[in-house]
């Protein structure tokens, strides 16, 4: 938690915590005629070599991996999105952060 102090001209000081909160981009894509809003969870990190991305789609936390072919692919065992929103998510990613 992070605090702020001010002090106004009539010398009373006024404190107060400010919660830090990391917050992901939102993102909004359409595929199929239909307009999709996700946020990346682990932006800070991306970088040009990055190959694993975290996403939070539909409330639901999405991990789409790079393979060596540069396809997006959703990792096994979550929910499941269809290859070609998982290779569209990825790519609007890439996009956005220059990858």
């Amino acid at each position: 938690m992070l605090f702020a102090l001010l002090r106004k001209s009539n010398g009373f000081l006024i404190t107060f915590g400010v919660e830090k909160k990391i917050m992901g981009l939102k993102m909004r894509i359409t595929y199929k005629d239909t307009d999709y809003v996700y946020e990346i969870i682990n932006g800070a990190g991306i970088t040009k070599d990055t190959a694993e991305l975290k996403i939070l789609l539909n409330g639901k936390t999405v991990t789409l991996h790079k393979n060596t072919n540069k396809v997006w692919m959703q990792e096994e065992g979550e929910f499941a999105i269809e290859p070609e929103l998982a290779q569209a998510l990825g790519r609007s990613v890439s996009l956005r952060y220059r990858m």
